[in-house]
């Protein structure tokens, strides 16, 4: 039995009493599917986003395809993205018959490089990607002045980096679209499966809103090829709308967790990525290690979970063997072969922080 978990959804964060009133306004009310707690969220994420639109999903990965189908990407297409995120981005590519381009990241923040971007820049490209991955924001500024000058549109995919900002700016203000999960692990979690877009142009939102139900623009009536069921459901709308106000201060909480492993761990075993600052909201601690095995081993027999976010990158994944052609990304796939996360999360006591950063320093490979 682990005594510090990676993460730990059942430690109170104090509003149990809440989300059970929550839940149970829903049931009196006998609304379940985009009612009014549904829209109510919607206006209040696109307004803690900085953004005309939210539109709620049955999940994240739905987001990123339906964001791709109101950019009318289709079978064919060159959608740039990276390959360090555990297939989500390239499975929503393949969805829509798209073809995943892969361009490398920034030895330092694992984010797209907008170096490698521009190499394929001119190569017919429909759409990029963007990830941000572990609760920091890529170098969208770079990213946009390359993609902008050739009218290429940007989705961010924000499942990691709720409430992140950059320049003043949350994540999904910047691009064309962006997407978001709010799967239960994430910084915003719900209590199952949800997603949603936002954007500030009215036509992609009404065009999600239309695919998310069969195409529909009216009952029975479909108009948009590609729709399907793809409804973020009351329920999960009304635990977000009680979690969504203290969003801000939780992430506080793993940006002072982060500070302290820097503060604290001194291994020379062990890379740790660039301290946060008050932009990163830290959904992942991401170290990296030449002998990963090595110390999880040692982690777990000391009681502390740990994980790999993520050990494959998609061109290299078995579903995908045969399927496209040959690519050779030299730091993605360093960084796939040496990342390793350490708990942090809100609930994390300082002890057991102390006990993480022990433990790292006491470290050594096998």
């Amino acid at each position: 039995m682990l005594r510090i978990p990676i993460n730990d959804l059942t430690r109170d964060s104090g509003l149990r009493e809440e989300i059970i009133s929550a839940l149970s306004r829903v049931y009196d009310r006998g609304w379940f599917v985009l009612g009014q707690e549904v829209s109510a969220f919607e206006q209040e994420f696109a307004g803690f986003c900085g953004v005309k639109h939210c539109v709620g999903l049955a999940n994240g990965t739905d987001a990123l395809e339906l964001a791709l189908r109101s950019l009318d990407v289709k079978e064919g297409d060159r959608v740039v993205t990276v390959a360090n995120a555990s297939m989500y981005s390239t499975t929503a590519i393949l969805a829509v018959g798209g073809i995943p381009v892969y361009v490398d990241i920034d030895e330092s923040t694992l984010l797209m490089s907008p170096q490698d971007l521009k190499r394929v820049i001119d190569e017919g490209i429909s759409a990029v990607i963007v990830t941000h991955l572990y609760g920091r924001m890529a170098d969208l500024p770079s990213l946009l002045e390359l993609t902008d000058a050739n009218d290429i549109p940007v989705i961010e995919d924000c499942a990691q980096a709720h409430g992140a900002e950059l320049r003043s700016k949350r994540a999904g203000s910047w691009g064309k679209v962006a997407c978001f999960s709010f799967y239960p692990t994430k910084n915003l979690g719900a209590i199952g499966d949800g997603g949603a877009i936002t954007t500030n142009d009215e036509r992609i939102a009404d065009k999600i809103r239309e695919l998310r139900q069969y195409g529909w623009d009216r009952k029975y009536h479909s108009i948009q090829l590609g729709g399907r069921n793809s409804r973020l459901d009351e329920l999960q709308a009304a635990v977000l709308r009680v979690k969504l106000p203290h969003l801000d201060q939780w992430n506080g909480l793993r940006r002072d967790i982060a500070t302290q492993y820097h503060a604290g761990v001194k291994n020379p075993n062990v890379v740790m990525p660039s301290p946060p600052d008050e932009r990163d909201v830290c959904h992942l601690f991401v170290l990296r290690t030449a002998t990963r095995g090595s110390l999880s081993t040692y982690l777990a027999e000391l009681g502390i979970g740990s994980d790999v976010h993520y050990p494959l990158p998609d061109y290299a994944q078995p579903s995908l063997s045969g399927v496209l052609p040959q690519f050779s990304l030299p730091k993605t796939e360093e960084a796939c072969a040496k990342v390793m996360t350490i708990p942090c999360f809100p609930g994390m006591r300082a002890d057991e922080v102390e006990n993480v950063i022990q433990a790292l320093n006491s470290w050594r490979p096998d």
